[in-house]
């Protein structure tokens, strides 16, 4: 239950932290467009540190590359100096196109700062909650057994684990699909049988939404082969993304796998 809780609070944390990442690119566009340019990650250390002492445009021309560089080399990141030379220059060149040349607003630069302190404190929340669940996720024999399939880390290991709760309840793999709301929902009526069948969502929506996850993370950059050969088989079958989906996270079949656990047949699916 403990842990199921931290998994949620994570999850929960997570969607927050998207809105705020949303208002901050609002107001950083309002002030410096050509920033999002500069750094390939916008809201790691560096970034949001260099934006943070550096708001305005006026706040960049006036400073040498020298001075741009070695502030910069003080956030943390591991580079030569050259790089941060480099780096010092692609901001003035983007201070420099940014279509808004005049003084920003007091208004707008602190509403700027304000987001990304609040970055910071939700990216530490996370860590510090990813750091605990990780730690609670290992008292548990099946969570690295779980992270062996391509495609699933720890945070959606964690999730499968913590939103099954006591496999002793369930005496079939099929049962924990059901649980998870992945089964078909089969609509007859008299001698009418429907041709399309919708999943029935009942039970965790958040188990379902970790197979989901775990699927969509197999099939990125090609991590697991065999859900890539199932999902490109469904697909010339004729079957929609979605549909293809889920029959992979549906998927009960686990030729080479053995295990003692029921659950695993609903998640080891992801590795036939």
């Amino acid at each position: 239950m403990n842990l199921r809780q931290l998994t949620r609070q994570h999850s929960a944390l997570t969607d927050s932290y998207v809105d705020i990442k949303l208002q901050f690119q609002a107001a950083l566009d309002q002030i410096f467009p050509e920033y999002h340019g500069v750094f390939s990650d916008l809201y790691g250390t560096l970034s949001l540190n260099t934006l943070l002492h550096y708001p305005t445009l006026s706040d960049i021309q006036k400073v040498s590359y020298e001075e741009l560089a070695s502030k910069m080399r003080q956030f943390g990141a591991r580079r030569s100096y050259e790089w941060f030379l480099n780096k010092a220059s692609q901001l003035k060149d983007a201070a420099e196109r940014n279509p808004f040349q005049t003084q920003a607003r007091s208004g707008h630069i602190i509403s700027l700062q304000m987001y990304i302190q609040m970055l910071f404190q939700y990216q530490n929340q996370l860590s510090t909650l990813k750091k605990e669940i990780d730690v609670q996720a290992r008292e548990f024999e099946d969570y690295s057994l779980i992270q062996s399939i391509p495609g699933i880390g720890k945070k959606i290991a964690a999730t499968i684990i913590s939103e099954i709760g006591d496999i002793h309840q369930f005496h079939h793999a099929k049962q924990v699909a059901a649980y998870a709301g992945l089964d078909p929902c089969v609509f007859e009526s008299g001698k009418f049988k429907a041709s399309i069948n919708h999943i029935t969502k009942r039970g965790s929506s958040r188990l379902r939404e970790a197979l989901y996850s775990a699927v969509q993370c197999g099939l990125a950059k090609k991590r697991n082969k065999r859900i890539i050969a199932f999902y490109d088989r469904k697909r010339n079958e004729g079957k929609p993304h979605k549909v293809a989906m889920i029959a992979c996270a549906n998927k009960l079949d686990l030729p080479n796998v053995k295990t003692s656990r029921v659950f695993c047949g609903s998640i080891v699916v992801l590795n036939f």
